[in-house]
């Protein structure tokens, strides 16, 4: 075999004895769980804002990006709820470059998992800690979300896992709000079979357990844009594609049929400046229809307190080392504008 055994990796019980959630935590956990569930049951009228790096790459950088969203927080706390973009793993189309912090809790150092997986939790503690937000963090390893299952109040599946039949049986076990991208092709019927598979109850095989799952109500949409055969980007944020595709939601019949647009990827181009502008259509085409407005229940957006994006070599303080992202200023001045027109 061409494997060689590095580590043992710790066990997740282990590592949440380790790093335990506090009672005073767990209290705030479970109020944000229950607001967050109520926009896509329909119980709030809240629109979500998913928001945050492309990846969390800088412990300090990202806790004070979570920090600044806290005060933001107070201020469209009647309209909207905020959840912090903490993704601390990071697909990589050619599997070559950044992985994310559990691969690599320095990014100019050699991959530690072991201490990754210790970085990551340290950092969502903190989070949790010192701005009271849960946060949302993308699930690129099933196996690795107990490791964040008591911290995190929102998942994403990615556009390259959400066809794998582990991610869509694995979310059928979660009792929070899980997002299903629509594959790079952007076939919709992938995402929708996704969404279908993680609302129903699965017998699978699951860190070496035979287990039962009860269905995951929550899980939901999230479009963001799709490439041609070309390598040319096709944007499905528009009224017409949020149209198509909740007609073919509630085809269905699935339970809490929801839509969170994601403003960047695909259905930018990447040109990450573009984000407002795709943010604020939508919410002027959810003026237009009712019906959109009761499915489309909010948006994704990559922000940090930086603008653009720079190499992993790079020194600038909370800028990306992956995608581009918004920079801090554009990006309150974006929350705000969607508190006061939604």
């Amino acid at each position: 075999m061409s494997f060689e055994y590095i580590q043992k990796i710790p066990s997740a019980a282990e590592i949440l004895e380790q790093m335990p959630l506090s009672i005073d935590l767990k209290r705030i956990k479970k109020q944000r769980d229950k607001d967050i569930a109520g926009i896509f049951t329909g119980a709030s009228k809240k629109f979500a804002v998913i928001i945050g790096p492309c990846s969390a790459d800088d412990e300090d950088a990202v806790c004070e990006y979570a920090s600044r969203l806290a005060k933001l927080q107070l201020k469209v706390n009647d309209k909207l709820i905020l959840i912090p973009r903490v993704y601390t793993n990071k697909p990589r189309t050619t599997g070559e470059g950044y992985k994310g912090m559990m691969h690599q809790p320095n990014p100019k150092e050699a991959p530690n998992i072991v201490e990754g997986i210790r970085a990551l939790r340290k950092m969502h503690l903190r989070i949790l800690r010192e701005s009271g937000l849960t946060a949302a963090d993308e699930m690129l390893y099933p196996s690795n979300y107990p490791y964040l299952e008591d911290i995190l109040s929102y998942v994403a599946i990615g556009a390259r896992s959400v066809e794998n039949q582990q991610h869509r049986l694995t979310v059928s076990g979660l009792d929070i709000p899980v997002g299903m991208k629509n594959p790079t092709s952007g076939d919709l019927t992938v995402m929708l079979n996704s969404v279908q598979a993680a609302q129903a109850s699965h017998t699978f095989i699951y860190r070496g357990w035979e287990v039962k799952t009860s269905g995951n109500p929550y899980s939901h949409c999230i479009v963001r844009g799709a490439v041609n055969n070309h390598g040319q980007s096709i944007p499905n944020y528009h009224y017409e594609d949020l149209m198509f595709l909740s007609d073919m939601y509630f085809k269905r019949g699935l339970k809490n049929p929801g839509i969170i647009v994601d403003t960047n990827h695909s259905n930018s181009g990447k040109k990450f400046q573009d984000q407002p502008r795709i943010a604020f259509e939508v919410m002027e085409n959810l003026k237009k229809s009712k019906f959109l407005r009761g499915i489309v229940k909010g948006l994704m957006i990559e922000s940090y307190l930086v603008e653009g994006a720079q190499d992993i070599r790079g020194k600038v303080y909370g800028q990306s080392i992956t995608d581009p992202c918004l920079g801090w200023e554009a990006s309150k001045r974006l929350v705000l504008d969607l508190a006061e027109i939604s």
